[in-house]
Formats: C-alpha cells, sequence, structure tokens
C-alpha cells in the first residue's frame, strides 16, 4: 500500500502590509494526526494557513503535498475560515452551502449527481443538522453555522482539512461534535489542521501541536511542545493553561 503524501512546508516567509507575519517556517504534517496550531494573537497562525493554500503571497519558501505545490491541489482541501470572515446575511439555505461542497467535483455549470446529494445529506446527518437543511444559514446559532460548515467541508471528500478557529462562539454540544469528527477524519488517514486560541482541556485531544509566533517555536507532540521554555518563547511571561508543564 502507497504511503499517503504528506504536507512539507519549507522555510516559509511571509509579510503582510510590510511586516513580517511569518519568518522561515519549516515544518512537516503528516496524515493521520489531529494537529493544532497554536500561539498569542498575531503570532501568524491564520496567514500560515492561507499561505500554505496559496491564499496570499510569500516571500520565501514553498509548500508541497506529495509531488506538487499543495496550492496546485486545491481540490484536494477543505478550508473552513473563521466565522467572521463569511458573510452570513448571504441568501444560501443550509442546503445550499453544503452542496457548495461538491461544486468542484461537479462543474460550475452541471447539475448536482444523485450520489452528491447523498454525500450532503450524509454530511449534515454526520453533524446533526439534516432537520434545519431549508433554514437560511443566517437563522442559525454560532455553533449551528458551524456544525453546517463541517458538513460542507466532508461533502467535499477532500484529504486535506483546515478549520481557523472553529470552536470560537460555539456551545459544548457543537464543540463535542465538532472534536469527535475531527478525529474520526484523522483516523481515516486524512490531513487535520486545527487553528485554536484555548490552552485549556481541550488541548489535549491533538495528537500533535504546532506552536508560533511569528516563527515556529516547536511542532510534535504535546509533550515535547508545551514546555515551559517554548511556552515562554511563545507567548512570554506566564500563561496559564491546562496540564502539566515539562
Amino acid at each position: 500500500m502507497a504511503t499517503s503524501p504528506k504536507i512539507i512546508v519549507d522555510h516559509l516567509s511571509v509579510n503582510y502590509r510590510d511586516v513580517q507575519a511569518l519568518r522561515n517556517v519549516n515544518l512537516t504534517v503528516r496524515p493521520g494526526k489531529m494537529v493544532g496550531i497554536f500561539g498569542p494573537n498575531g503570532a501568524g497562525k491564520s496567514t500560515l494557513i492561507k499561505a500554505m493554500l496559496g491564499l496570499m503571497p510569500v516571500v520565501t519558501g514553498r509548500v508541497t503535498y506529495g509531488d506538487d505545490t499543495l496550492a496546485h491541489q486545491l481540490d484536494r482541501v477543505a478550508y473552513v475560515p473563521q466565522r467572521s470572515q463569511i458573510d452570513w446575511t448571504f441568501p444560501a439555505t443550509v442546503w445550499d452551502v453544503v452542496m457548495m461542497g461538491r461544486v468542484k467535483k461537479t462543474g460550475w455549470f452541471n447539475r448536482f449527481s444523485a450520489s452528491s446529494r447523498q454525500l450532503a445529506t450524509a454530511a449534515l446527518e454526520r453533524v446533526g443538522m439534516l432537520e434545519f437543511r431549508d433554514r437560511p444559514i443566517g437563522a442559525l446559532s454560532g455553533g449551528q453555522q458551524q456544525r453546517v460548515f463541517l458538513a460542507r467541508a466532508l461533502a467535499q471528500e477532500a484529504e486535506i482539512f483546515c478549520f481557523d478557529e472553529p470552536f470560537v462562539g460555539v456551545d459544548q454540544k457543537t464543540e463535542t461534535v465538532l472534536f469527535n469528527i475531527f478525529r474520526e477524519l484523522a483516523q481515516a488517514g486524512k490531513i487535520v489542521m486545527v487553528i485554536n486560541h484555548d490552552l485549556g482541556e481541550s488541548i489535549t485531544n491533538f495528537d500533535q501541536l504546532i506552536l508560533l509566533n511569528k516563527e515556529l517555536i516547536a511542532a510534535g507532540p504535546r509533550d515535547w511542545v508545551l514546555t515551559r521554555d517554548n511556552m515562554t518563547r511563545a507567548y512570554g511571561g506566564h500563561v496559564g493553561f491546562f496540564g502539566h508543564v515539562a
């Protein structure tokens, strides 16, 4: 059986409005693990994901997935941005949003197949939102909206899943649903990357951590990343979080 591809970030540097947002980041992201991306506000977490996906220009470096750049393979990627970046007044139903996940595979001017509709239905069932399929997306709570966008990502049948702060403004039920599905995706051999700001107990859900503050502080298993020296370099001074600090 062929080995699943991995993402390799090679000497990635990014400027944002003439300010260096990321400096010389090198890391490897392998499938089969839940990867959490952490760091203080302004650390470059969202910038890292966007640069990896080719959604913003880079100064130096490249990001590959298998034998090609990741930006050339976005059909393999499901990306859910921060909720604050989404226009919730757009007149779309829950069903419309989830079916958007099938557009790349279907084509813009082709009708959706029966299998695409079945995938969308299954995705909504999986996140517990099928009964809301005809509801306007803007009429839902924050947690419900996040579950709908997770359903859209599932409907894409992607290999790589990127979520930017999916737990902001959601209820405990939704957080549990999200973590359970992230775990299932990782166990199925997918690449799962989640930007998170919470240093509480939820951090124990991640197998691997990427700790940033404009440069890569550390990447690897939780116990290896969450050391006092690394946390001081990332956050400065004292920072409280759940768990043991080595």
